[in-house]
């Protein structure tokens, strides 16, 4: 049942619901897969084949007698280690919570445990959720499927690898800065981030809270709209949950299939989002797009957005600071690892032991700079300054989609990079977000898609698109329009274009 592993989640779907296909067969399908590639891939930090096995099972005996089930029923799912579930540890990358279960899911979780889809691991991530390459992991990095002497981006590298990898048609992500779009980008899948509040946050290890944003992660457009579509929703456990009634995005994305819709669309090109060094292959495929978007009768508007060039200065200012109240609570005593040095000590003296042993550099790094940001004497210098950027960078937003309806830009500078490079120099991993940090700061949606490959290294290009708050369906629809061009171009979907994975271990294609 290999073959199944290839399908996307739609026709994997379809075939659940006539009967073709079981549901533990695709379960066990995509345990087998990861079996198979993992082990070079590194995406997953915990399955439990058992488990999936038995709510697998589950699904079909409810399916079998006669319930209505929702339309991804059956269909496996990879859930970032930020999220918490009661059936596998959650760790959120770091040592610091090594084998912490959690008693409860996350909403998210919960909401697609009870549609049906079949949890079957949860993937690796820069630790708690700090990084842009999956490197910061404390349990090794995950290695990109199109190559695998590269990275897959990050923080959400382990979901979209996954995915890329055919090891699991859809997954959960989070993303802060760009954590579930640049790894989309840099692994040749598709990522959205909602608007702010309109996925739940509940259960979801915090980074920092005005900017963190659950979404899904899958191979095509429509796929990412049917989980859209499972997770999203007001949570009354949320305070930052918007009480909205949000329409279809699968909808919104089977409406947009045919590229006549783009005609009369108003896209917006952002100079300042347009960077000085931006790689080649990169800027040739979105200059392509755009006039293959020019040619469907779409209207280019370019807009200046003057604020935007002080975006990451002001994320790196406001996420460590949330970060470091946020991280405050491992603190060895409530939960997760305590270390106690050698002949007892003081409560602080525990604490710092703890932190030192069960934190990384980067999060390290992030906690001095962000408590640093809110000490008394450069609270206001520092992160109240960086929150007047914000609502400036908002009003360049607003002022932006009053001319036009939605923006595109490359979600990311380059193409991947190679393994290690970006530890030599953490403020180059911190500018690979110049480009999606914009849109957590001002918490409008975003999505990512693959518009093909760089020339100089074959490796897959993304395209940003953006919109206003609330319209996560025009993005979906216009997503999936410029899917179909990039289909049409090409002859065939791009995720059917990804490389046959050959092992790092025996220089063999796996199976």
């Amino acid at each position: 049942m290999s073959e199944l592993t290839t399908l996307t989640a739609a026709e994997l779907s379809a075939k659940l619901t006539s009967g073709e296909v079981s549901a533990v067969e695709a379960t066990q399908a995509h345990l087998d897969r990861i079996a198979a590639v993992d082990g070079d891939i590194h995406a997953f930090l915990a399955t439990d084949s058992d488990a999936s096995l038995a709510a697998a099972r589950a699904v079909d005996e409810r399916r079998a007698a006669g319930e209505q089930l929702g339309e991804l029923a059956g269909v496996p799912l990879a859930i970032k280690d930020v999220l918490v579930t009661t059936d596998m540890p959650s760790t959120s990358g770091s040592k610091i919570l090594e084998g912490y279960r959690s008693p409860f899911d996350a909403t998210v979780v919960a909401k697609a445990r009870a549609a049906g889809l079949i949890n079957i691991g949860k993937t690796n991530m820069d630790e708690f959720a700090m990084g842009s390459a999956t490197e910061n992991s404390a349990y090794g990095p995950t290695f990109n499927p199109w190559a695998l002497d590269r990275v897959p981006g990050g923080s959400g590298g382990g979901s979209a690898a996954a995915v890329s990898a055919f090891e699991a048609p859809l997954a959960l992500g989070s993303d802060t800065g760009g954590s579930i779009r640049q790894p989309a980008a840099l692994t040749g899948t598709v990522g959205a981030k909602p608007t702010y509040g309109g996925v739940s946050r509940y259960g979801a290890i915090a980074l920092a809270s005005s900017l963190d944003q659950v979404g899904p992660c899958a191979r095509t457009v429509l796929d990412t709209a049917l989980l859209h579509d499972v997770v999203a929703g007001h949570d009354r456990h949320d305070a930052t949950s918007l009480n909205h009634a949000w329409p279809s995005m699968a909808a919104a994305a089977r409406d947009g299939v045919d590229p006549a819709s783009l005609k009369g669309l108003r896209v917006g090109v952002i100079k300042q989002l347009q960077l000085p060094g931006m790689q080649p292959g990169v800027k040739e495929r979105f200059d392509e797009t755009v006039a293959l978007l020019t040619a469907q009768g779409v209207e280019v508007v370019e807009i200046d957005a003057p604020h935007f060039e002080y975006a990451v200065a002001a994320y790196y200012l406001i996420l460590p600071s949330e970060a470091s109240s946020n991280l405050a609570k491992y603190d060895s005593v409530r939960f997760g690892l305590r270390v106690e040095p050698e002949g007892g000590g003081t409560i602080e003296s525990v604490m710092s032991a703890t932190r030192g042993a069960g934190l990384g550099p980067e999060v390290k790094r992030r906690i001095i700079l962000g408590t640093y940001a809110l000490s008394a004497g450069y609270y206001d210098a520092y992160y109240g300054s960086a929150q007047k950027v914000r609502t400036l960078i908002q009003r360049d937003f607003a002022a932006a989609f009053s001319q036009v309806d939605v923006i595109v830009s490359p979600t990311a500078p380059t193409t991947a990079w190679n393994i290690g490079h970006v530890n030599e120099d953490p403020m180059q991993d911190y500018l690979n977000d110049a480009t999606t940090i914009p849109a957590n700061l001002a918490g409008i949606p975003g999505l990512s898609l693959p518009i093909g490959t760089a020339s100089e290294d074959g490796l897959p290009v993304g395209l940003q698109l953006m919109a206003p708050a609330f319209e996560d369906a025009r993005l979906y629809r216009a997503a999936s329009a410029i899917e179909s061009l990039i289909t049409a171009r090409d002859g065939k979907p791009f995720w059917a274009q990804a490389p046959s994975l050959v092992s790092a271990s025996t220089g063999k294609a796996a199976a």
